[in-house]
């Protein structure tokens, strides 16, 4: 049985030698016996197409002209520009095709770089392929544009839904009660890396690309000073961290007018303010346009500024209004308090005020 298979193998490649002689001897015979000008005629007219065995990006374009070719490898390409591409990040997911985000591929440079192999050969080696239908196994990939800027907005876009602030340890307020919160890391998209992994994914046609988050750890655990205002019992407390360092009693709005619940912070700190009237046509028509420093200033000796407009924590030379309503919206402390406070508060602190 061994013997009989080699005979048969034998006898094939025989065979397959023989043709591929005649052929070769045939084209010789052509040359040799004056039609070479036949042959190179022969040639002329088929340099137009594609030698057997051409491919690009997979597409077989073997015995095709240019155009033919275009419209071949076109077909399979507009498929892959439009097929979905799973993108994926922090457990969501998002689907986009290569064409949404700008891939174009560049069919005819491809096409024109494989006609360019074909015409590099000798004539006569054209024609043996021709004749013979044996392959050049020659493969040319199509290139692709990318347009930079739409991968960069959509990776922007990903990163503006799954990246994620730290959150430091604090007081804060939930629902309008002040809690205490934990630190938490947050989570942070690098969109040059995410960008490049798309861009990646993209070029070796992948069906799906994942775009890793990277842990952002808080910069303290420590929740530092913060002021709670409490509207309902007029009433201020300093927290150092966590713990309660000290309270002062307030005055807060009078009816008609509010002091703003919600989470401020202090944004400036002035020691012997100048009072310049806020609502010259309003409330304080009939007032200076402002007061200079002195025992008739509305803010006293000490003023905290918060970032909600016209809100100052301040001290008052008007003792008797502290502990009630008395307020245009400022949080009103004796001036002693304002003066005791003003040091332990820096710039930045948080203040919650609540009901």
């Amino acid at each position: 049985m061994l013997n009989k298979g080699r005979h048969v193998q034998r006898r094939f490649f025989g065979r397959t030698w023989l043709v591929v002689l005649l052929v070769v001897a045939g084209v010789l015979l052509l040359a040799g016996g004056g039609s070479a000008f036949a042959a190179y005629r022969y040639d002329q007219a088929t340099e137009h197409k594609l030698l057997p065995g051409t491919e690009i990006s997979g597409v077989d374009v073997g015995g095709m002209t240019r155009k033919e070719a275009i419209a071949a490898v076109r077909t399979q390409i507009d498929d892959s520009l439009t097929a979905s591409l799973t993108i994926s990040s922090a457990g969501e997911h998002w689907q986009v095709t290569p064409q949404e985000l700008g891939v174009e591929a560049n069919v005819s440079k491809s096409v024109t770089q494989a006609m360019r192999q074909t015409e590099s050969l000798p004539w006569w080696q054209r024609v043996y392929h021709r004749i013979a239908d044996k392959p050049v196994h020659s493969s040319t990939p199509v290139r692709y544009d990318y347009d930079q800027s739409k991968v960069d907005e959509f990776v922007h876009e990903i990163a503006s839904k799954v990246e994620e602030q730290p959150q430091s340890a604090s007081l804060a307020l939930v629902d309008g009660k002040v809690v205490r919160q934990k630190p938490r890391p947050g989570q942070q998209l690098k969109a040059p890396f995410g960008a490049q992994r798309i861009l990646n994914a993209l070029e070796r046609q992948q069906a799906s690309v994942s775009l890793p988050v990277k842990k952002v750890q808080p910069d303290s655990n420590d929740p530092g000073v913060t002021v709670v205002v409490r509207l309902s019992e007029n009433r201020l407390y300093l927290y150092d961290g966590f713990d309660l360092e000290k309270t002062y009693p307030v005055a807060t709005a009078m009816p008609g007018f509010t002091t703003p619940v919600g989470t401020w912070q202090i944004v400036n700190k002035v020691e012997n303010p100048t009072w310049v009237n806020p609502a010259p046509t309003g409330w304080g028509a009939g007032e200076p346009a402002s007061i200079p420093p002195g025992p008739g200033n509305p803010l006293g000796t000490r003023a905290l500024y918060l970032n909600a407009p016209g809100i100052r924590i301040h001290g008052t030379y008007d003792t008797g209004s502290i502990g009630t309503y008395a307020s245009h919206g400022c949080i009103r402390m004796t001036i002693a308090d304002s003066e005791d406070l003003y040091p332990r508060v820096p710039v930045g602190s948080t203040v919650l005020i609540t009901q």
